[in-house]
């Protein structure tokens, strides 16, 4: 960087400062936002030619940084996000000169005609949304065979931490993260696309109760699962982007839950006591995969929490097992979702349907079909209208058989607090049930592959799992830097 001081401000202290950290020092006068966007900017110039997390950036982002530093020193600043740099995953619609594609070059050209409800609030709060981030293509519902991190617009994301699975769907949101491109990143989950690459690249990911934070403006994959949430390098970042995002939304329904935690101070959930007396489970039968070495640290993990003050309720069983599971839920919403986006966005975007990304796939075959788009075809084969009795079956088997025998009798039954579980195994059976996650960094394998410890619990139980995530990370401190 031209400007020596700041270029020594990045190379020194840049790297794993905390949101609370950037707030004081701005509070202070000794940075500005302004600044914080110029040396993110040089290390995504930087690094990303490595990892391939970002796709574009902001044009935008220095003069919001600017007029928000103007306002800092007019008003004072509008939350703890005030002046901050954050990420968004490439199907978080923005009504500003960036795309959203969710990936795939046939959406290249696609501009938002407006904020989605989580874009709109972070810059309600005052955040400054530096850029969009990469993904694996359409959520990782293009192929099976497609790996985590790919895209046709933004190529393949690496994991900073070496040559190990980036994980997927938010990869480019955790692997910019992981590698100190901003302070955090907004990704979503359907199963597994925040808690999996938040595990793989020693993250904390969140994903919350579906209800909890509106979808409206993200590309849709499963009206019943899709939910956004923050992915960042502690516990206390990842819940002042959480405290945002938060809160109802007329056009998506089911937000109307999240009224008693609008204006909620969730900072009273940080607590490092916060494992004292909590009842944690294990069910084994979700993580029957697991390899001997991924074992070991976990049993290590378990220890950690019994030494702080959790209780540890081992043999668990759910009574269910992910296999048990419908995945046709996925390809019946999948279309209906889909079309719905594209029949809405902007007019000017050609593509409509998911028969006009197939048939834009087919015709440009080099550039598209690395990995074909077997799941883009089958869910094509779905009528759209969720009257199958193979969709309905399979709704009704989720919800039925992930939230009332499954966990959630369970937990209650037994008196468990909530389930760990090691990485993201198991993570199929909360988020068919629509339940929230919490994924802390512990430490790495031999070769150092990051791994995660994942808190799952019943609906709307975030409080709770934001205390023992906090204490555990406090306990352990169990992440280091790429």
């Amino acid at each position: 960087m031209h400007n020596k001081k700041l270029e020594e401000y990045r190379l020194e202290r840049l790297d794993e400062m905390t949101i609370a950290d950037m707030q004081e020092e701005m509070d202070q006068g000794n940075l500005t936002s302004e600044e914080l966007v110029l040396m993110y900017k040089e290390n995504i110039s930087l690094r990303d030619q490595h990892t391939h997390a970002v796709l574009e950036l902001n044009p935008d982002a220095l003069l919001i940084a600017q007029a928000l530093d103007f306002e800092r020193r007019q008003t004072g600043p509008r939350s703890r996000l005030h002046g901050i740099p954050i990420l968004l995953k490439d199907n978080i619609d923005t009504g500003d000169k960036m795309h959203t594609s969710a990936g795939s070059l046939a959406m290249k050209d696609h501009y938002a005609l407006c904020d989605a409800k989580v874009a709109e609030k972070l810059r309600q709060g005052g955040a400054v949304i530096l850029g969009k981030t990469n993904m694996t293509e359409w959520a990782n519902f293009m192929s099976d065979k497609m790996t985590n991190g790919y895209s046709s617009r933004g190529g393949q994301v690496k994991n900073p931490f070496g040559d190990f699975d980036v994980g997927g769907s938010s990869s480019g949101s955790a692997a910019a993260v992981a590698s100190n491109l901003a302070a955090g990143a907004i990704g979503t989950e359907t199963s597994g696309s925040i808690i999996n690459p938040a595990a793989q690249n020693s993250l904390v990911g969140i994903k919350p109760t579906v209800g909890m934070a509106s979808r409206t403006g993200i590309i849709p994959l499963s009206h019943t699962q899709d939910v956004p949430g923050p992915l960042a390098r502690t516990v206390a970042d990842a819940v002042a982007l959480f405290e945002i995002i938060v809160g109802c939304d007329p056009e998506d329904p089911i937000t109307t839950f999240a009224a008693p935690f609008e204006d909620y101070n969730w900072k009273q959930h940080l607590k490092k006591d916060g494992l004292q007396g909590a009842k944690l489970g294990v069910a084994r039968g979700l993580f029957k995969k697991i390899n001997d070495e991924q074992a070991v640290i976990f049993e290590k993990a378990l220890e950690a929490l019994h030494a702080n003050g959790a209780e540890i309720i081992d043999g668990i069983d759910l009574g269910v097992e992910q296999e048990d599971l419908g995945f046709a839920v996925l390809q019946h919403e999948f279309k209906a979702n889909l079309n719905a986006y594209l029949a809405k966005s902007n007019p000017n975007q050609p593509i409509r349907s998911i028969e006009d990304v197939i048939a834009f796939n087919n015709k440009h075959p080099e550039k598209m079909l690395k990995y074909g788009q077997n799941m883009l075809e089958q869910a094509n084969g779905m009528t759209g209208m969720l009257t199958e009795r193979e969709y309905v079956e399979a709704l009704e088997r989720n919800r039925f058989l992930a939230a009332e025998p499954g966990m959630k009798k369970v937990l209650k039954t037994i008196g468990v607090d909530a389930l760990v579980l090691p990485q993201d195994y198991g993570c199929n059976i909360g988020a068919s049930a629509g339940f929230p996650s919490i994924t802390v960094p512990f430490g790495y394998c031999e070769k150092g592959e990051p791994f995660g410890l994942t808190f799952s619990g019943l609906a709307f139980t975030e409080p709770s799992l934001i205390e023992y995530a906090y204490a555990f990370e406090q306990a352990v401190k169990g992440r280091r830097k790429p």
